[in-house]
């Protein structure tokens, strides 16, 4: 088995590709007590220093909180050939992974835009934003304020705001002109 890693926008996040789908679905875990829903996560939150892990697609995305990576990385490297080898499943039977359209909030009024900006968001912004090693969700909708969930590297990633502003507020902006402003959650 030959596992690809990419640097991403954020030093902190390595993108870690195992050449297989990963999960149907993306799944964010920032803790150990998150991470009990795969034996995966757990293995890598085993590994000192790492504080973040976020299944994607075809991709896997590990965040350290200190270290090196060429210290963290054959560890990493490691627990991600060994699961695989061994076949067990990512996911623990029963493990919530968390509805897209959970915790949403927008007026019915403004469900038209609203589906404009998920449309938007799935098909412009989610496929640049996965090649990062990350993913961006519709949290809502208010005052022609859009409010997305950033997850995996975009989370805590220094350009991440620089993307919401310019990238994403723009695209919006064009295609919507209800939109105002992009927002973090």
């Amino acid at each position: 088995m030959f596992i690809q890693t990419e640097a991403t926008p954020n030093p902190a996040t390595l993108k870690f590709l195992p050449g297989r789908t990963v999960l149907d679905g993306t799944l964010e875990m920032t803790n150990r007590e998150q991470a009990a829903k795969s034996p995966l996560a757990e293995k890598l939150f085993d590994i000192p220093n790492i504080s973040g892990v976020f299944f994607g697609s075809d991709f896997i995305t590990v965040t350290k909180a200190a270290g090196e990576w060429q210290q963290l990385k054959p560890l990493i490297l490691g627990a991600i050939m060994e699961h695989y080898m061994s076949g067990a499943p990512l996911l623990r039977d029963g493990a919530d992974t968390g509805g897209a359209d959970e915790d949403e909030f927008f007026d019915a009024a403004d469900e038209e835009t609203v589906n404009t900006i998920k449309e938007l968001i799935e098909t412009r912004v989610r496929p640049a934003v996965a090649n990062d090693g990350g993913d961006i969700t519709f949290r809502g909708f208010k005052d022609g304020v859009v409010f997305l969930s950033m997850k995996g590297a975009c989370s805590g990633c220094p350009s991440s705001t620089a993307t919401l502003r310019h990238g994403i507020q723009n695209l919006l902006r064009h295609f919507v002109p209800d939109v105002t402003e992009v927002r973090p959650v």
